[in-house]
């Protein structure tokens, strides 16, 4: 119990901190996301009554979170979890009349241009962001001079790179290939050239809270310490966390 307990962390994580962390791991798909999205917000810019697409939303933890903190309208998108099932999570938490569930694929979104002011992915982009033709086709729906950010699980010496450190490797194995450093990641975005002001960087401590997630998810389901776990506890060199990334969208001159 006091692993979950230790999931709340006001010095670090003051708005994160008044969410039920049981809440948070019964919606679990992955390291404590409001985590992740309250170090990456704060870099967008978001005000109350912007349009915002949640990508890769998951069971909904980090589209109640904004907007209950910003006071934004959120799109909730997500290929495998079912609209529905989203849906009820928002009516419970209050913000049915600001979040709505959608059910897409990221190459196809049922969406007019422009229509977002921000766009946010927590723990989703490698999914499907390392496609050097996604982001022309991401972008089309977000305004220029929109905000784009996410966070993904990372190697602070990129796959690509170097071998993948072997008890990593043995756990996650090919899902690696996809967690690049910050300076991947930075210059994956610019070469589209449809990208400003990118600022990709590794988040400090990411690994410590992936531990303690890790463990507060082992308490919360009574399971034995698992492999992960120990995988964390071994990384004192802190080769695995999460590269955050923001950038915004370029405004190109009208044709003439």
């Amino acid at each position: 119990m006091d692993e979950i307990e230790g999931l709340v962390r006001p010095d670090k994580y003051p708005l994160s901190s008044t969410y039920d962390p049981r809440w948070v791991l019964g919606l679990d798909m992955g390291p404590h996301p409001l985590w992740q999205l309250e170090d990456l917000v704060a870099e967008m810019g978001l005000r109350p009554g912007m349009r915002v697409l949640d990508l890769g939303s998951g069971r909904g933890a980090t589209s109640v979170f904004l907007a209950r903190e910003f006071g934004v309208d959120v799109v909730a998108c997500d290929l495998w979890v079912p609209a529905a099932e989203a849906q009820e999570v928002f009516e419970a938490a209050g913000v049915a009349d600001r979040v709505v569930a959608v059910n897409a694929d990221v190459r196809e979104l049922p969406f007019s241009d422009e229509e977002f002011d921000a766009i946010f992915s927590i723990d989703a982009f490698e999914y499907f962001g390392t496609d050097v033709y996604l982001l022309p086709v991401l972008l089309r729906v977000l305004k220029p001079a929109g905000t784009i950010g996410m966070s993904t699980p990372a190697l602070r010496i990129d796959p690509y790179d170097e071998p993948v450190p072997a008890d990593i490797w043995d756990i996650f194995g090919h899902e690696t290939a996809a967690w690049h450093s910050p300076a991947w990641w930075q210059r994956h975005w610019e070469l589209s050239e449809l990208l400003e002001d990118v600022h990709a960087r590794w988040q400090e401590g990411g690994r410590e809270d992936w531990l303690l997630w890790q463990r507060a998810t082992r308490a919360s389901e009574g399971g034995d310490p698992d492999r992960i776990v120990s995988m964390l506890e071994r990384d004192v060199d802190e080769l695995l966390g999460f590269t955050l990334i923001t950038a915004r969208k370029r405004e190109l001159p009208e044709p003439s």
